[in-house]
């Protein structure tokens, strides 16, 4: 088993040859394009997925290669999942052949070999570097080419940077200076991603709306923190995948996922301090001011400071780039519960909310919107814990006030100020429950 780590981009197609020339100027390890035709394969009943497992054969130079990828994880457009990969003499499945370990239950099921059936298909060349960065060994490879599921096709032009040895810190330095070039977007829907919803008819995708984190029961304050970066991270990734294909009304979905993440760095400002995130904030606002000002999404999503913002939290992410910054009481506020953490700070959310709208505001709701925005996404970071029906049947006459404020609907303002500041409170700890 080998345990894949890449960081994924899309490659504007007018950047394709501007990016290859950069690369050689990198390293004299070069290898030719070549072709990679993939055959990917799934269930009727798509167990395969609902397992989180991908299967293929790859067929290239007359060779050809049995990979299976099973669950791992993605944070931003690092992908980090193992692999078993098994060389065959025909493109013909044989999943005997995997190790025991693939499979759920420790066991090949005797019937899963007859059902699985080709799926959709990649068909690319692609060139390669190898490259030294740091004691890292990095593959930065350029694919070109379609993923095709019976009718539908959709383009491939990406560059993977895979680590082959070393550091997954070197893939994000390597990303930095790459990122200097326009015409890339960290991407995290891999090609097997696009397949599956090629072949599931191709469906227009649908805004996303931000529900509650959801955590183990013991969760750790600092898990909490990085769940919520990485739900923000995210929202703004699939909103965005909608604005380039054509919604421009998406364009808000990724501001309100930005909005989440720096909702996110003040609830959890009185443990990790302003100085620990005070560049991501500044890329953050940089990306902000692209997005508003920008005239279409690809002025918008193709640009340094988009990219760059995402990458930097990437590997705020994945390095957890906040600890430095903690002394010795923060470090034991982030290693305490959640669960505590989250009622405290629900109370507090509430008590700010009813101050506020204790009374009616006239002409001035709208003034309130940022304070409210802020206090609904700490809800939905706080709220995973509790009763489902209770905390979102709360939350709902908050959200409907932030609606009616927006749309100025005043009779229906104050029917949702009025019943969201009478109601009770759906947390444990919030001295009435």
């Amino acid at each position: 088993m080998a345990q894949e780590i890449e960081l994924k981009f899309i490659v504007k197609n007018d950047s394709v040859e501007t990016l290859r020339q950069h690369l050689h100027t990198l390293t004299e390890e070069h290898i030719a394009s070549s072709q990679l035709l993939n055959i990917y394969y799934e269930t009727p009943d798509n167990w395969l997925r609902s397992h989180d497992m991908g299967l293929r054969i790859r067929g290239f130079n007359g060779q050809y290669e049995m990979t299976m990828k099973i669950a791992g994880r993605v944070i931003g457009g690092l992908h980090q999942r193992p692999e078993y990969n098994i060389p065959l003499e025909n493109p013909e499945l044989d999943l005997s052949r995997f190790p025991n370990e693939v499979w759920p239950e420790g066991v090949l099921a005797a019937d899963l070999q007859s059902r699985a059936r080709p799926l959709f298909s990649t068909d690319f060349y692609r060139e390669k570097w190898l490259i030294t960065v740091g004691d890292s060994r990095i593959e930065i490879a350029l694919d070109l080419g379609e993923v095709k599921a019976g009718e539908f096709v959709e383009p491939i032009c990406e560059l993977e940077l895979e680590l082959l040895s070393g550091d997954p810190a070197d893939i994000l330095k390597l990303a930095r200076q790459l990122l200097t070039l326009s015409g890339l977007r960290q991407g995290s829907l891999s090609k097997a991603a696009r397949g599956y919803h090629l072949a599931q008819g191709n469906a227009l995708r649908e805004p996303r709306p931000t529900t509650f984190l959801q955590l183990a029961p013991k969760a750790t304050v600092e898990q909490a923190f990085t769940a919520a970066l990485e739900l923000a991270l995210s929202q703004w990734q699939y909103h965005e995948e909608l604005w380039v294909r054509g919604n421009d009304a998406a364009r808000l979905d990724v501001l309100r996922a930005i909005a989440l993440l720096r909702h996110t760095l003040t609830l959890f400002g009185g443990i990790v301090p302003r100085k620990a995130s005070a560049h991501l904030r500044d890329l953050l606002t940089q990306a902000e001011a692209t997005m508003t000002s920008a005239v279409s999404a690809s002025t918008a999503l193709w640009s340094t400071q988009s990219a760059m913002a995402k990458l930097v939290l990437t590997e705020w992410l994945i390095t957890h780039g906040w600890r430095a910054f903690l002394d010795e009481k923060a470090q034991a506020k982030f290693a305490d519960s959640f669960k505590r953490f989250a009622d405290v700070h629900l109370s507090r959310c509430a008590s700010e909310l009813k101050k506020t709208f204790a009374q009616p505001l006239g002409d001035s709701y709208r003034d309130q919107l940022p304070r409210l925005a802020r206090d609904i996404d700490c809800t939905l970071l706080l709220g995973g814990y509790y009763d489902r029906a209770l905390a979102t049947a709360w939350l709902d006459n908050w959200q409907g006030l932030h609606y009616a404020i927006e749309t100025r609907q005043r009779v229906e303002i104050e029917h949702f100020r009025n019943t969201a500041i009478t109601q009770e409170p759906f947390w444990l700890h919030s001295g009435k429950r």
